[in-house]
């Protein structure tokens, strides 16, 4: 046996890591505070574990919203294709869907956290669970003595941090790793929500909770400047907004969060303002004789009439055929443009991941050891690197869990 490691953190990225290791005759600890390795990995993907994403790796580089240059020999090293293969390996076939996500064919995350189970056990890694630890300290031989709560500590030749975020606490993401990493003289770039619903102003939200919407278009502006745009579905909230692209959204305005950014839903991206007019026309003619507040069931959710309305200004008692130009060209305005005004992030809590961490300046991209101390390696999502959803920040704890597992 070789050098004595230390992985902390049983999510993907330690899995993978101290499999590695393990692949290389090194003696593997693997620790986790919980009773259960990979409890975050459970939850993906609603609980069918969004694996990765089937694209070239170009693409999955463009997804990585911070820091992704770090990322090239990671994911060149370990690619997509590298984690479907080892899960193959193992008995989880997986299949494509929408947005080139890969999912195992059963639906279930649990068969791939048991597949990850096994490359430990084939690899003899001692999977030590329920092991909360207080401290790591560097020694005079340069080793690292990790301290568990009950006082006790054991030594080690090299550690992998792969503790992960501050996000669903509930999975034991507590930020324990940026603690150990601070005390052993790392900087930690501030944690803050990525991937998070988002909270506005405007009190009328609150009608629409639980509104799902489809094919709706969401762009965010700060000081006039369009800062994201996208396409897809969306959900209101009691407090504001959530679903894929409000969530995305997310990743691209947190840099912003202290400036005053305001919101835009085009609730009919497939017509143009004209198109729509047109459309608004024969719907008025159809419901001449309607009231207002009766003529847009066949244009909206009967859910976002009322607001739509009272955005309006339009008397919802009005006939029909009573509506001025001038007042249907409002409707037009609000429908292409409903306007939110964002007032903050919900909290880390409830974020899918963690933006911040250690800072990528201090690790090297080849191998992910610490610039600053000889024999530490990081991996996964304590890394300040984030990613969109589609199975890519999975991909990014895959592969610098490997590249880590690969030069311990």
């Amino acid at each position: 046996m070789d050098d004595k490691i230390a992985v902390i953190g049983g999510g993907p990225a330690g899995m993978i890591a101290a499999g590695t290791a393990g692949l290389r005759n090194k003696n593997v600890s693997l620790f986790d505070k919980n009773n259960k390795l990979g409890k975050k990995l459970f939850i993906t993907g609603k609980g069918r574990c969004n694996i990765t994403n089937d694209s070239d790796i170009e693409t999955l580089l463009q997804n990585v919203i911070v820091n992704n240059k770090f990322l090239y020999s990671a994911f060149y090293t370990f690619s997509n294709y590298d984690i479907i293969n080892l899960l193959k390996k193992y008995g989880v076939k997986t299949k494509v869907e929408r947005g080139n996500r890969v999912f195992p064919e059963s639906d279930k995350s649990s068969d791939v956290i048991n597949a990850l189970k096994k490359y430990l056990i084939d690899n003899n890694v001692k999977i030590m669970l329920n092991k909360d630890i207080k401290n790591i300290k560097l020694n005079k031989s340069g080793k690292f003595n990790i301290f568990f709560n009950n006082d006790s500590f054991e030594t080690f030749d090299k550690i992998i941090l792969a503790t992960g975020g501050m996000s669903y606490k509930q999975t034991g993401s507590s930020g324990d790793g940026y603690k150990y990493a601070k005390t052993l003289g790392h900087s930690i770039v501030k944690p803050k929500p990525a991937l998070v619903p988002c909270e506005v102003k405007e009190a009328w939200v609150k009608d629409l909770q639980g509104l799902s919407l489809k094919n709706v278009s969401i762009s965010a502006y700060n000081k006039s400047s369009k800062i994201f745009e996208d396409f897809g579905e969306m959900l209101f909230t009691h407090f504001g907004i959530s679903g894929p692209i409000a969530l995305t959204m997310s990743n691209y305005i947190n840099k912003y969060v202290h400036d005053k950014i305001e919101i835009y839903i085009d609730l009919k991206p497939s017509l143009s303002e004209d198109k729509l007019e047109k459309r608004i026309i024969r719907d008025f003619e159809k419901y001449s004789r309607k009231q207002f507040k009766n003529s847009l069931n066949d244009l909206l959710p009967s859910k976002l009439i009322p607001v739509i309305i009272k955005l309006s200004s339009i008397d919802g008692d009005k006939f029909v055929h009573q509506i001025t130009k001038n007042e249907r060209r409002k409707l037009i305005e609000i429908l292409k443009s409903l306007k939110l005004t964002f007032e903050k992030f919900r909290p880390l809590n409830e974020a899918i991941i963690t933006s911040g961490g250690i800072s990528t300046n201090e690790i090297n991209p080849s191998t992910m050891e610490s610039k600053i101390v000889k024999g530490l390696f990081f991996a996964g999502e304590i890394i300040d690197v984030d990613a969109l959803t589609g199975g890519f920040n999975l991909q990014i704890a895959y592969s610098t869990g490997y590249l880590a597992g690969l030069n311990c």
